[in-house]
């Protein structure tokens, strides 16, 4: 009953691990929380071309 035990809260936090003693849960999402979006990368514009003389 200590950090070595795999089947205590305490020893599921010692080894980093997740199971019925240290369940790992999401949070609930929330009703009409409008969900993340990623932009896309910017398009880099091509460089104008130099006027000959």
């Amino acid at each position: 009953m200590g950090k070595g035990d795999r089947k205590t809260r305490r020893g599921k936090t010692y080894r980093g691990s997740y199971g019925n003693s240290r369940v790992h849960a999401l949070q609930p999402a929330v009703a009409g929380a409008k969900a993340t979006v990623t932009k896309p990368a910017a398009a880099k514009k091509a460089a104008p071309k130099k006027k000959s003389a």
